[in-house]
């Protein structure tokens, strides 16, 4: 399973590799909770696509991805709406739409970045 962290919503000088990085490992040496704890959004994409989000205060299982070349299409699915401040709220649901309005990918070594029209960038787990 491939896990995602935010690392900040910047765009980064990449180059778009042949294959999208689906299925690299599992742990990003503190681990899914601690990043959570750290406030820090995740994002694991499985081999076939299916993608897991955790964000500030929402949650869900059922999105998926969907890449073709450089080209991505991502669909949310249903979001667990957890109790969290409205502002907090409000930053996850700017994420998703900003992750559904992706419509390309470009790796440079350890991150890859969704670009739209606000262009996201995550770190890859590779330990």
């Amino acid at each position: 399973m491939l896990v995602l962290a935010a690392a900040n919503f910047q765009p980064i000088p990449a180059r778009a590799d042949d294959e999208f990085p689906f299925g690299l490992g599992d742990d990003i040496g503190r681990g899914a909770s601690a990043r959570i704890e750290a406030g820090l959004p995740t994002l694991d994409i499985g081999d076939s696509g299916e993608a897991t989000l955790e964000l500030w205060c929402k949650g869900g299982k059922k999105g998926q991805f969907s890449i073709a070349g450089n080209t991505v299409i991502f669909v949310a699915g249903p979001l667990e709406d957890r109790a969290c401040p409205p502002a907090r709220a409000q930053a996850d649901d700017e994420l998703v739409a900003a992750l559904s309005d992706a419509a390309t990918w470009k790796r440079q070594g350890d991150f890859v970045s969704f670009i739209g029209t606000k262009p996201l960038r995550f770190r890859l787990n590779t330990n």
